[in-house]
């Protein structure tokens, strides 16, 4: 039997047992969640990211494109994720050239019965991972940090919107 206590956690039985949630009676509705991250490396990584040049090829077309491939495989490694299809998936960079940061925004959405925010926070850090991975020859030293849901929409909770220095939410 699942829990439905007030904000309790709703993957666990009666018992304490983990279970997937049934969102068999849910409606669809528009749901759109959208996260965010950051890598922070060396100014020479930075510079031969921006300019194309690292050996490895195009470092944030192929993140982007790991990014989106994450957000679709999630219920594939979070073991009580629910496989959906997903509409949307968005994946944007924010080159900040004098802390050599890389800022990552992934936005998913889709019209189901659950939402979307591991879909969303999976694929900033996949592709937070992917940018590391091919700049590791240049730079070991670089600091993925700051994944956080930024907001979400939809669905029996409805709105949320982070406040950006919130980290109690």
């Amino acid at each position: 039997m699942e829990k439905k206590s007030g904000k309790g956690f709703t993957h666990f039985d009666e018992s304490g047992n983990a279970i997937m949630v049934d969102v068999g009676g849910k409606q669809n509705t528009k749901r759109v969640a959208t996260a965010a991250g950051s890598i922070t490396m060396s100014p020479e990584a930075f510079k031969l990211v921006k300019s194309g040049s690292i050996k490895k090829g195009d470092v944030l077309g192929i993140a982007r494109v790991a990014g989106i491939m994450a957000a679709k495989k999630v219920d594939e490694f979070i073991p009580l994720a629910h496989p959906l299809l997903i509409n949307k998936v968005a994946v944007e960079f924010e080159l900040i050239e004098e802390r050599s940061t890389i800022n990552i925004e992934a936005t998913v959405g889709i019209e189901g019965k659950t939402g979307v925010e591991m879909e969303a926070l999976t694929a900033v850090s996949a592709t937070a991972l992917t940018i590391y991975d091919m700049c590791k020859a240049v730079d070991k030293s670089m600091i993925i940090s700051d994944i956080r849901l930024l907001q979400k929409s939809g669905g029996k909770s409805g709105l949320y919107i982070r406040e950006e220095n919130d980290t109690t939410k």
